[in-house]
């Protein structure tokens, strides 16, 4: 059983009476469905709709205490906390970052951890990644054998984005970073914080830009984070990379254009293809409804 520790990720603990509530009117997803047995994932928005983090909503059982973890990055965990505790006013929660005590680890083939790895849950965003868990630190060497490397390469054939690498925290919408693709967001549950810019794009169909997977045709992936251009015009940034393959956030009536015009796509001067994976539903330029909800 392949598994790996992700070291950029941290641990928040949600609990008390009403924390169901308190996070339901804060974040993009729905909670409802989420429940012992079903992981949820979502985000936090600023009020302008942009992602301060994303993360996977666990739900624990009353048996063991009950509440929320969320299993989100490393780095946001200071930022999601101080905006939790802004919200909370007089909502019956309390509010702990486990992150110094708790480890995420990751099956790496897509296959099941076994049940002692901890608090195990599928990734609510793709069943083809598999599971997570979340562990105490003292056992995870234990556990967690594996390269998170190749984690990584999975995630990026798949063709699922991780924030920090392929969008930045604070810049980028739920539509561009595909959460919306992903289950991440929530079109018919009530209001939370930066829902209506996230409802405006999605009923005007106003997300030009988006993360979509590449494949580079010299079977070498770009260094992340270079710049993907079509002739003259900057069309995007290309983010993780494995394998010859990556996962690049482009503005893809550039790329429509650059098609029609018969220029190359290249990141980082590598070229590459578009390649659509089954969870998109968006058309990708050359497809019928290009342009109408892209």
């Amino acid at each position: 059983m392949p598994a790996a520790r992700l070291i950029d990720r941290g641990v928040i603990r949600v609990s008390g009476e009403d924390a169901r509530d308190f996070l339901q009117n804060l974040v993009t997803n729905d909670l409802d469905p989420v429940t012992p047995e079903q992981a949820g994932y979502g985000a936090l928005l600023t009020p302008q709709g942009k992602i301060i983090g994303d993360f996977i909503v666990i739900a624990v059982a009353e048996a063991e205490g009950g509440g929320f973890l969320l299993d989100a990055p490393l780095l946001q965990v200071p930022d999601l906390m101080k905006r939790l505790k802004l919200y909370k006013l007089r909502a019956r929660v309390a509010l702990d970052d486990l992150s110094e005590a708790s480890a995420v680890i990751v099956s790496t083939d897509g296959s099941p951890l076994p049940a002692d790895s901890g608090l195990v849950y599928d990734d609510p965003r793709l069943p083809a990644l598999g599971q997570r868990a979340i562990t105490d630190r003292a056992d995870v060497e234990c556990i967690a054998t594996g390269d998170s490397e190749a984690y990584h390469a999975r995630r990026v054939a798949l063709g699922i984005p991780d924030g920090g690498r392929d969008f930045a925290y604070g810049d980028a919408f739920p539509h561009e970073a595909l959460l919306d693709q992903l289950g991440g967001v929530s079109f018919r549950k009530g209001c939370y914080i930066g829902q209506e810019v996230v409802s405006r794009m999605q009923h005007r169909g106003t997300a030009r830009t988006r993360i979509v997977p590449v494949i580079f045709t010299g079977g070498i992936a770009c260094e992340t984070g270079a710049e993907a251009t079509a002739g003259t015009k900057t069309i995007g940034r290309v983010g993780s990379g494995a394998d010859g393959r990556g996962l690049a956030m482009l503005r893809l009536d550039r790329v429509s254009d650059a098609q029609a015009a018969g220029e190359p796509l290249l990141g980082g001067g590598l070229a590459f293809t578009l390649e659509k994976p089954e969870f998109i539903r968006f058309p990708f330029p050359g497809e019928p409804g290009f342009g109408a909800a892209a």
